[in-house]
């Protein structure tokens, strides 16, 4: 179905070899995985293949039409999720006019049959990251192409949403779809993929049957033979009595005009210094709305936001950061950052009264974010060292407390533990956090309570004390099954 030969891609002037004399092939009705760390050339490969990027050398031949759904998504803001859907082949009444109904329709059909959540008739700028996701995918699956490439799929996807979005591909390629997934995820390319290929610094280091390589094998491949990270594990700090209180929710109401349920109802917490509260449930339950309120673009209609006693519930978003909002959103393209500026104006925003004694490019390696010249776009930036420099940006001006919404999402192995590491390290430094995450284990690694909130409101609260029964609890709470606070 494709066949792609000697194909080579330079970036910043010959400076970056993003892909070096890849050969590769994908068979009729096979899963192919293609693995490696941030910046190895995954991205690039599929964008040549999309006809996105132009290679410099080598030639691609593709059998079939053929789709993608991005890591950072290709959708329209103030359409909904049906219009996204069907976009470019929409279905027409009296072959001039969108067919609304009929793209309704088709669009609920998809998503009933998937197991999604989203809601067709939403606005896009309604979504959380998730739901996006899961139109992206929709779109792809209403066109019927015969190659679908996935980037980094479930990133943000629930245990249960994988397992589902898995029995959908599995379904397409026993009905002879060629599908190429992208993922960090090594227990993902055991479970669902017929080969995986392994891409290194640009090169292909492998090609190998997924039945006969197992996940050690395939880490040391993506790192140049280095063996998987032990999974991290901090030691939870018993919240003192006399800490004080950071940042507090009083009774919060969120309401969007023209809808009867709140998007938040009556939420009230309060996370201390030397804390990391963390908030876990599935995409469109409230996640996305306490970050909007932390991030200024959502004000409360009742109830207050307090930071150290004082109401910041409807300062602007300037306000809110001079005030001491320090911030590592889900979006890093859209919100987190400017890619069509360069690098140093990147790190500038937000920092424009900070010196860099030994000047920007120092203060960029001493962060451990790769790159050409800081005179480069951001959108040069692989998605783990654009994540890096929000974070160091983020740091840099941190007074007492930071929120954190999906930090790990698209990362690999290397560079997720590093975020955890920082992230710890910031709660011992005596920092309030606020931890907004879809991934379970990621809240559980890292919180010290654990607030799951379903429909808008808190479903349940727990601290972490390395119960083994909490997951279960919270995997509980998060389906609506129970409502209970500890």
């Amino acid at each position: 179905m494709i066949q792609i030969k000697n194909i080579s891609k330079t970036y910043s002037a010959g400076k970056k070899k993003a892909n070096n004399n890849i050969t590769l092939d994908l068979k009729k009705g096979e899963i192919l995985c293609v693995a490696g760390e941030n910046g190895a050339g995954k991205t690039t490969l599929m964008k040549i293949l999309m006809g996105l990027e132009k290679q410099d050398e080598g030639e691609v031949k593709i059998t079939g039409n053929i789709g993608m759904v991005h890591q950072h998504f290709m959708l329209f803001d103030e359409y909904t999720v049906a219009q996204n859907i069907v976009m470019g082949n929409e279905p027409k009444k009296w072959g001039v006019f969108l067919d609304t109904q009929k793209a309704k329709q088709i669009s609920d059909e998809i998503i009933t049959a998937n197991n999604f959540s989203i809601n067709s008739a939403s606005k896009i700028k309604e979504l959380t990251l998730g739901e996006m996701q899961q139109t992206e995918i929709c779109r792809v699956l209403y066109r019927n192409c015969d190659i679908i490439i996935l980037d980094e799929p479930t990133s943000i996807l629930t245990e249960l949403e994988t397992q589902s979005l898995f029995k959908t591909l599995k379904t397409l390629s026993s009905g002879g779809k060629s599908i190429i997934l992208i993922t960090h995820k090594l227990q993902e390319i055991k479970q669902i993929s017929d080969r995986v290929a392994v891409l290194r610094k640009g090169e292909l280091i492998g090609v190998r049957d997924a039945a006969e390589i197992d996940e050690n094998e395939i880490a040391r491949m993506m790192m140049g033979g280095r063996d998987i990270e032990e999974k991290l594990e901090f030691k939870k700090i018993k919240k003192m009595d006399t800490a004080e209180a950071v940042i507090k929710f009083d009774n919060v109401i969120v309401r969007r005009k023209g809808q009867k349920r709140p998007l938040l109802e009556d939420v009230s917490f309060t996370v201390s210094e030397g804390e990391i509260l963390g908030f876990a449930g599935v995409g469109g339950n409230g996640l996305g709305v306490i970050e909007a309120v932390m991030g200024g673009f959502l004000h409360p209609a009742s109830g207050k936001v307090l930071h150290k006693g004082k109401d910041i519930s409807r300062l602007s978003i300037r306000a809110l950061r001079n005030q001491g909002l320090s911030y590592v959103p889900a979006d890093r393209l859209r919100v987190g950052s400017a890619i069509d500026a360069t690098i140093e104006e990147n790190v500038l925003i937000g920092n424009y009264k900070t010196r860099f004694p030994l000047g920007i490019l120092s203060w960029l390696k001493k962060h451990n974010i790769l790159f050409n010249s800081v005179k480069d776009k951001a959108s040069t930036l692989s998605g783990g060292n654009l994540q890096k420099l929000i974070l160091a940006r983020e740091t840099n001006s941190l007074k007492d407390y930071i929120v954190f919404s999906e930090p790990t999402w698209g990362l690999d192995i290397a560079s997720t533990n590093f975020f955890y590491e920082k992230i710890n390290e910031l709660r011992e430094n005596g920092n309030a956090i606020i931890l907004i995450s879809t991934n379970l284990d990621e809240v559980l690694t890292l919180s010290d309570r654990i607030i799951v909130m379903y429909r808008g409101k808190i479903a349940g609260e727990y601290e972490n004390s390395g119960d083994d029964n909490i997951k279960d609890k919270i995997g509980k709470n998060m389906a609506g099954l129970e409502v209970n606070k500890e």
